[in-house]
């Protein structure tokens, strides 16, 4: 059974994996809908703004501050595979690792990126704006999954 700093480290794994869930699913589920519901450029506009402000202190700790973590979770266990909770841990954090981390930087980074560079009055921002759209909320989708299966997959080896 997991105990002492390793109890504790699993457990705000678990929550951050669990409270980055909630803040993607928010995206998935009403945010990007109430976007696309927008004209292009005023749609285009508020996300650009919100990518602008989501990097600050607090979620940027959140989200990287659970990959540091999962991190020296997955470290451990590598190094325990003998333990009972070592493979549940070792999939929890690779859950998050890849599927949250790494997909927000090979998928969404990106195409927010592209966003950024993009005039919302321009010719080309409502069909681009419609991609962005469908693109970056499939890939959120994946983000979504991956830090609830973390989360719960963590949250099942404190018991064992």
């Amino acid at each position: 059974m997991i105990d002492g700093f390793l109890f504790v480290l699993t457990l705000l794994s678990a929550l951050g994996c669990g409270l980055n869930a909630g803040v993607l699913f928010a995206f998935s589920s009403f945010v990007m809908p109430a976007l696309k519901r927008l004209p292009p450029a005023q749609g285009i506009a508020a996300m650009q703004s919100i990518n602008i402000l989501a990097v600050t202190p607090p979620f940027m700790m959140t989200l990287f501050g659970t990959a540091a973590a999962c991190l020296v979770l997955i470290v451990w266990a590598v190094l325990s595979l003998g333990e009972q909770s070592a493979a549940l841990v070792l999939a929890g954090g690779i859950l998050y690792l890849v599927g949250t981390i790494g997909v927000t930087a090979a998928r969404n980074v990106p195409l927010n990126n592209r966003l950024a560079a993009l005039n919302p009055e321009s010719a080309e921002a409502m069909d681009r704006w419609n991609e962005y759209v469908r693109k970056w909320t499939a890939w959120n989708h994946l983000r979504v999954v991956a830090s609830l299966a973390a989360a719960a997959v963590l949250t099942i080896a404190l018991r064992v």
